[in-house]
């Protein structure tokens, strides 16, 4: 009684407009959800892969509202407050690996009709690859997409409205839990079409906000706000020391480098995100989807990142180092009674958009990838009750792990870390499986076999679990970002020396799966105009260069 008591009292301190818009939108949300699912899930296709109806639209609203977790909203405003725009190459470096996705992947990821990423590679390469990666993809999404996520919204919550952790974290994991579970993937893309909207609202309105507030602090030009930021903070591309020597963490050099292996891993081979492009209706959507995320990544950077450096501007005196404060101060400080509910839902949106994703790919993973090669005649509807038992054990663990979260310091970092026991090793078999038909199913298994490895030593060594410093990022020097191309390096090493050494596949199990050559991606015939990918990919890569251009 003295628990229930005491949320009751919490819940209270929130203003009573701003909860009614809380509370409406999580029922709102739960009943979308459900009745988006009702009626259509005769098979384990409708219910995994929303029956493979999913427009170019909404496949690429999918994919950014999946991607843009309350991680994001509150590690890119942190990071933007503690180091600048310089964070911001995470959002625009994704458009690059998004081109990658539609224009290399998609196709094959549909013309071969899989389900699952790992039923790719046993089509590219062999089960054994199929069941590692499988393996390693529900420990992604559940110490990654859900754990991290569950703690950061959280947090949030804790500051917010004086909830406890532990509360905030149940009520959260029960709403989600109950649309997806029930719904199945086309009750996740429905609600994330609903939330990347109400998102992208929320993390307007802070940036406008903040930037009405400049006055106040005696800023009313470019110039006196150059002047009021840190050396470097409005600037893209970093030097690979600071002005202090000491590294920089996010230099051009790391970012440059190191991005893509997580870029690969993230954007084209991982199954939370790339389930959306497999549910897409034809080869055009599953491509068109991933060019239209890439344009909606380049909003980031001025409404989620910026807003941090405005931030330090406006309230470093209230938020001081604990970075991690600053949107949640923005938004206490910044917005009226009514707004702060609505900014509250698109924190809540972001969250659940990842959590969802996340719970719906891992069911998919175990009920195609395990529990349907184990027992081959296992029908739809038992597919679909393993998959919504497993959805519901993966939510029960990655709450017990979220409680965790903040041993890790900086949440951004975290997740990007994190997969670094994994990512390099996976990527490297995807690109070269499908640029070089020379690859062998020997190498494949034997390169996420080491890459792992080698990854998750990394991993112990470099994240203070026992003790308080990262002995290769700080003793040693070495930026957790450049890390990834090293262990890419010893990955790809691996995989030529292996499939040199064993048998060449069959060219001919190959045509669905991998292309000819590396131009025969984009070089297929003559641009036909708007409805042509290339022709989207062409315009969001000229795009990006030219933001870098001015900002970098």
């Amino acid at each position: 009684m003295r628990a229930s008591s005491c949320i009751f009292r919490n819940i209270m301190l929130i203003n009573s407009l701003d909860l009614v818009i809380v509370v409406g939108y999580m029922l709102g949300i739960l009943v979308i959800g459900v009745m988006a699912g009702r009626n259509r899930l005769t098979t384990s296709n409708d219910y995994f892969l929303a029956g493979r109806s999913l427009n170019w639209l909404m496949v690429g609203a999918a994919l950014f509202a999946t991607n843009i977790s309350t991680i994001h909203l509150v590690g890119l405003a942190s990071d933007g407050y503690r180091i600048g725009l310089v964070v911001g190459n995470f959002e625009w470096m994704a458009a690059f690996t998004l081109i990658l996705l539609g224009l290399v992947f998609a196709p094959f990821y549909f013309k071969s009709k899989i389900t699952t990423l790992p039923e790719y590679l046993e089509k590219r390469y062999s089960p054994h690859s199929r069941t590692f990666l499988a393996f390693i993809s529900v420990m992604s999404a559940l110490l990654v997409h859900i754990g991290i996520s569950l703690y950061a919204g959280a947090k949030v919550f804790e500051y917010f409205f004086n909830i406890d952790v532990i509360y905030s974290i149940t009520l959260i994991s029960v709403v989600t839990a109950v649309y997806t579970v029930m719904g199945g993937l086309r009750a996740v893309v429905v609600t994330e079409t609903i939330q990347t909207f109400i998102l992208l609202i929320g993390a307007l309105s802070v940036t406008v906000a903040a930037f009405m507030a400049l006055p106040s602090v005696g800023i009313h030009s470019l110039a006196e706000l150059k002047a009021a930021v840190k050396p470097d903070q409005v600037n893209m591309l970093h030097s690979f020391r600071n002005a202090q020597g000491g590294l920089n963490e996010y230099s051009a050099y790391s970012m440059i480098l190191g991005y893509p292996i997580l870029g690969i891993w993230y954007w084209c081979t991982d199954q939370t995100i790339v389930q959306r492009v497999l549910g897409a209706k034809t080869q055009r959507d599953a491509q068109l989807g991933p060019l239209f995320a890439g344009f909606l990544k380049l909003l980031p950077v001025f409404f989620m990142v910026l807003p941090g450096v405005l931030g330090y501007v406006l309230f470093k005196d209230i938020i001081g180092a604990d970075n991690d404060l600053t949107l949640p101060v923005m938004i206490q400080q910044l917005l009226p009674t009514g707004l702060i509910g609505l900014v509250t839902a698109g924190l809540l949106a972001a969250l659940m958009s990842t959590i969802a994703g996340a719970l719906n790919s891992s069911a998919t993973l175990v009920s195609f990838d395990i529990v349907k090669r184990v027992w081959p005649d296992t029908r739809d509807q038992t597919q679909i009750l393993i998959g919504r038992i497993t959805a519901v054990v993966v939510m029960l663990l990655a709450m017990a792990w979220s409680t965790q979260g903040g041993k890790f310091g900086s949440i951004f970092v975290a997740i990007n870390k994190i997969p670094m026991m994994f990512a390099p090793a996976i990527s490297c078999v995807f690109l070269w499986g499908v640029f070089w038909r020379r690859g062998t199913k020997e190498a494949s298994l034997a390169t996420l076999a080491a890459g792992s490895v080698v990854g998750t030593i990394y991993l112990i060594v470099d994240l203070p679990l026992i003790g308080d410093v990262s002995i290769i990022t700080q003793r040693w020097g070495i930026p957790f970002m450049q890390v990834g191309i090293y262990l890419f390096i010893f990955c790809s090493l691996v995989y030529y020396t292996i499939s040199k050494m064993t048998p060449e596949p069959d060219v001919e199990d190959l045509g669905n799966l991998c292309w000819e050559n590396p131009l025969s991606a984009v070089m297929y015939g003559r641009i036909s105009g708007w409805s042509d990918p290339r022709a989207w990919a062409i315009t969001l890569f000229s795009i990006v260069i030219i933001f870098y251009l001015i900002l970098g």
